[in-house]
């Protein structure tokens, strides 16, 4: 991608890995750091959210590593596959062949095929394999698409999810969270405000998975997989530095701990790779 912007691992790597014991659990973070279209405003969303969620995983005590599916490198999905959790992160657009729509898809921006195909194998490899999972806005999407949902191409209207034109992209959205469930059980409550910057959704909902959160209008904006131990998914941004702490830290948090849960079981995942850009 010749003259394509890109966020450099140096603006995104934490503070403070260093200090963690050897034993802390290891994430990969899956996430392109470039992709079509990458303008300023996305280069500037991207590296601010990709760097608050490597900061809040070290600071719960995990030890993030980079999984760039703008590369794909076999190796990395090899490492990813052998972690104690996984993190999909925000993005561009599911390329639209993947959920059977045929037609134009208004406002599609980003789409990446082959970051899409990386993507929905390490989403398949991981929820086969009960790995503790966290996925995040393009994430939810890709686990719902993986395991055999479908997306609305386009949310019309889309003034409760994005910012107007000319107006921020995220805004503050109220969430319904659906009572117990494990992101209510995290949160505490069953409304949170949260933020949003999203133009796509999960429409028909895989099977496996059941809605934990919704919007107003009835957008689904949040999932689960009642079927694995810890596999959660949410429409909204937790990463957004704009965003409330406590409920960043929160859920976060519940990742990590169940990671640490994964990493100390019976079915601990093999460790002693050297991962990549490891922090």
């Amino acid at each position: 991608m010749s003259g394509q912007l890109a966020v450099a691992w140096e603006a995104v790597a934490p503070d403070g890995a260093h200090l963690l014991p050897d034993d802390a659990p290891r994430i990969a973070v899956v996430v392109s750091l470039t992709f079509p279209g990458m303008g300023p405003e996305a280069h500037a969303i991207m590296e601010a959210f990709t760097r608050t969620a490597f900061q809040e995983l070290v600071d719960q005590g995990a030890r993030p590593f980079l999984v760039d599916s703008a590369v794909q490198d076999p190796e990395h999905a090899a490492l990813a596959a052998r972690s104690d959790g996984v993190l999909f992160l925000g993005g561009g657009d599911v390329h639209a062949s993947f959920y059977g729509h045929d037609g134009p898809v208004p406002h599609e921006y980003g789409v990446d095929y082959p970051a899409d195909v990386f993507c929905l194998d390490l989403v398949r490899r991981a929820v086969e394999a009960d790995q503790t999972v966290l996925a995040v806005c393009r994430g939810s999407q890709l686990l719902n698409v993986a395991l055999g949902g479908t997306l609305v191409p386009d949310i019309v209207p889309s003034d409760l999810h994005k910012g107007r034109p000319g107006e921020p992209l995220f805004l503050d959205e109220e969430v319904l969270l659906a009572p117990g469930s494990k992101v209510a059980g995290i949160y505490g409550r069953t409304r949170a405000v949260v933020r949003s910057g999203h133009h796509q959704a999960v429409a028909d909902v895989a099977p496996g998975l059941v809605v934990t959160a919704r919007a107003h209008d009835g957008v689904v904006e949040g999932t689960e997989h009642p079927g694995r131990t810890w596999v959660v998914a949410t429409q909204w941004h937790p990463e957004d530095p704009d965003g409330p702490a406590e409920d960043r830290r929160a859920l976060f948090g519940a990742f990590v701990a169940q990671a640490r849960t994964a990493l100390m079981g019976p079915g601990a995942a093999i460790r002693g790779a050297e991962e990549p850009a490891a922090c």
